[in-house]
């Protein structure tokens, strides 16, 4: 499937949320959520072309690939909180999205840590 095949899987779930809601509102919100984890799952099944894309770079050049796979989970960090986030702010509980986007962007900073101290001790090595 491609991006127009998964724009329209979602378009057709809004509007079908659109017309529950004038009978039952929680079925509108619960359709919404159905799409949304479709494009979820079926997005997250691409990470094997990327993951195998990551491999050809790391053989081509000389990186540490702990670089790349700190990339790679700051990349998963980010689509998870924002997927997790956009659902409940759709739900209408704004104040929890809010506070998953800003654990998420804690967790991206964390994780990144250790790739910023090895930035800071090679720059200490240039300096000395």
């Amino acid at each position: 499937m491609t991006i127009i095949t998964m724009a329209a899987a979602g378009i057709a779930a809004v509007l079908l949320a659109v017309q529950l809601k004038g009978v039952k509102s929680e079925y509108g919100t619960y359709m919404v959520i159905a799409a949304g984890f479709f494009i979820f799952f079926y997005g997250a099944g691409k990470l094997g072309i990327i993951l195998d894309t990551l491999e050809k770079i790391i053989s081509c050049i000389k990186i540490n690939k702990v670089y790349l796979n700190t990339l790679l989970k700051m990349v998963g960090i980010a689509y998870v909180a924002e997927f997790s986030s956009g659902i409940c702010k759709d739900a209408g509980y704004s104040a929890v999205g809010t506070q998953i986007e800003i654990f998420g962007k804690l967790s991206i900073l964390a994780v990144s840590m250790p790739v910023f101290m090895a930035l800071i001790e090679t720059m200490q090595k240039f300096l000395a």
